[in-house]
């Protein structure tokens, strides 16, 4: 297409002179670069018109073909081979007792199934009677007391630990030991420590002071213990040793130490007895202490000695009064040694290998905790075996 004249581009205002030899100049630069974009618009349309007509869907860039194979799937590796095991019914007799941890007797030179199954294994703890048992409470001036249920049930019988029948392990029971360390619900510590380290068989005696004290003898059960509460008694240089609030007075009237018992019962529902906490006079005085005996039996309770005055008449005057009691053999910790508290347990040890059965009691020291624990470790592995107080007290009158 031609381009416009000169006269429309030079003077399309009047234009004269200089100005027009300007446009003609302008003119003669101006049209080869239309030319160029005029060339370029068209080739721009070109190939728009080719990439739209054409059949190639890569616009004309490089490719290749390649041939894809398929092929089968090739097979999954072994897994390595599981031993078998042996057939329960090819195994010995030697072999099943081992694997299974069962405890099994026969007569010399007898093979199975001539044998008697002495101990089964188990893993469940030993669980004690919840408490308070409705039967064996009723209510106090102070709280939940313990009775004789309707049936003659005793809270000595129902809230005791029940008492093992063999060591675990097999074998022959050289003797029993029942042990109960006192002074616990106190000290939160110790009566932690005490709870946790010592054997469940092991019965643990709570002082009535404590403010957490009934909740302290119930973690005490679940944990397998079973529970005595120790009663204050006077001393013999009273009132400069003195056992705290609520203690029972040899010069007190019947009806004030009653009252004061029914106090100290009531901090520890679920005890199966009571144990002296000092009370050296008071157990000396027999016109004091039998009402106090017959009050504990009557209240389906037993009554336990801690074996610490020689002068005690508790045990005499409980039989006489026809209630449950019994008195400590050996006081393992009367001198707070180590070496000490190791050779009363190797003494308790031999009273109950001679004896049958022997009784000790303890109290809630650090020191004496840690001696117990590491004597009772291989207790049963010397023939002995731990039995609650409870055995003792219901052994009696």
């Amino acid at each position: 297409m031609p381009l416009a004249s000169d006269t429309i581009l030079t003077r399309p205002l009047g234009l004269r002179g200089e100005a027009t030899a300007r446009a003609q100049r302008w003119r003669a630069a101006l049209q080869p670069r239309l030319l160029a974009g005029a060339a370029l618009g068209a080739g721009a349309l070109a190939l728009a018109a080719f990439l739209v007509l054409s059949d190639d869907p890569l616009a004309g860039e490089p490719y290749a073909i390649a041939a894809i194979t398929i092929r089968a799937p090739s097979a999954p590796a072994p897994e390595p081979a599981v031993p078998s095991r042996p057939d329960p019914a090819s195994r010995s007799a030697g072999e099943v007792e081992r694997a299974s941890g069962v405890a099994v007797s026969r007569p010399d030179g007898a093979t199975a199934p001539d044998s008697v199954v002495i101990r089964v294994p188990g893993n469940a703890p030993i669980q004690l009677n919840p408490a308070p048992d409705p039967r064996l409470a009723e209510r106090g001036r102070y709280g939940t007391l313990p009775k004789i249920g309707p049936d003659g049930a005793r809270s000595l019988d129902v809230y005791a630990r029940p008492e093992a029948s063999g060591l675990e392990r097999g074998g022959a029971v050289a003797g029993r030991i029942a042990l109960v360390v006192s002074g616990l619900g106190i000290g939160q510590a110790a009566t932690q420590d005490a709870v946790q380290r010592l054997p469940p068989a092991v019965t643990l005696a709570f002082a009535p002071y404590g403010a957490d004290v009934t909740r302290s003898a119930a973690r005490a059960r679940e944990a397998g213990h079973e529970v005595m509460v120790q009663v204050p008694m006077e001393p013999f240089d009273y009132p400069d040793n003195d056992p705290g609030p609520q203690t029972l007075l040899a010069g007190a009237k019947p009806a004030e130490n009653l009252d004061r018992l029914a106090f100290v019962l009531a901090r520890v529902p679920g005890a199966v007895g009571v144990t002296n906490f000092m009370g050296a006079r008071l157990t000396a005085e027999a016109a004091s202490l039998e009402p106090v005996l017959r009050e504990i039996g009557a209240r389906g309770l037993g009554f336990l000695d801690d074996g610490s005055s020689p002068r005690s008449l508790a045990r005499d005057l409980a039989r006489k009064a026809k209630v449950p009691a019994a008195r400590a053999e050996i006081v393992v910790d009367a001198v707070p040694r180590p070496d000490a508290i190791d050779r009363e347990l190797a003494r308790l040890e031999e009273a109950a290998r001679k004896a049958g059965f022997a009784l000790g009691s303890a109290t809630a020291l650090p020191l004496s905790i840690d001696r117990i624990a590491r004597w009772a470790r291989d207790l049963e592995s010397r023939g002995i075996l731990l039995v609650p107080a409870s055995r003792a007290m219901r052994s009696g009158p």
